[in-house]
């Protein structure tokens, strides 16, 4: 919904990317997360051994979440909403959260975007975490955070209205982005 605002004001085009994370039974930190495209990413809070000895124990647990993710993803999308890659090439491209919490979903987007050439990378959200502002300078060209919180809880907690409309809805609100941009009132001069 913060994106719809910027996207609105800024007269661009709105676009959805859509993560699912993978967790490992009994472990509370996510191991890795994927994209709609596939674009699987391991959280870099796991040296790469740590990687190694997950997959060579869990490798089929890992898969299985991995396909059942790719096609949560691909059902949520359906129809419409799925990032086309060709609409960012060369562009500045504006990455928004409503919150972010660590800088993984950070990473996810990086490695999203790696193969595509953009200008440059903004990224903007309300409210982060400490650790989530340092991914913020790590991974974007351009950082705008209204306020950093260094007990994060979750997102939801710091917003009053916390109801997030249905997959459908937030595809009409896409959809209609243009729709709703906003014209400033032109200055009459006197």
């Amino acid at each position: 919904m913060v994106g719809a605002q910027i996207a609105m004001r800024l007269h661009t085009d709105l676009m959805m990317l859509l993560t699912g994370n993978i967790v490992l039974p009994g472990e509370n930190t996510t191991l890795a997360g994927i994209t709609s495209d596939n674009t699987f990413t391991y959280n870099p809070k796991f040296s790469s051994g740590e990687i190694d000895e997950m997959r060579s124990e869990y490798l089929s647990i890992i898969e299985a979440q991995r396909l059942e993710k790719l096609h949560n993803l691909h059902v949520m999308l359906s129809d419409g909403g799925e990032i086309k890659r060709d609409m960012l090439r060369h562009r500045v491209v504006i990455l928004v959260s409503d919150g972010l919490s660590s800088g993984f979903s950070l990473d996810i987007a990086a490695e999203f975007l790696k193969p595509i050439k953009i200008q440059r990378l903004i990224i903007a959200t309300p409210i982060a975490s400490v650790p989530a502002i340092d991914r913020m300078h790590l991974v974007g060209d351009e950082v705008h955070c209204l306020s950093t919180i260094e007990n994060y809880m979750d997102t939801n907690h710091y917003y009053t209205e916390n109801s997030i409309p249905s997959m459908p809805n937030i595809l009409k609100i896409m959809r209609n982005t243009p729709v709703n941009w906003q014209v400033d009132e032109p200055v009459l001069a006197s």
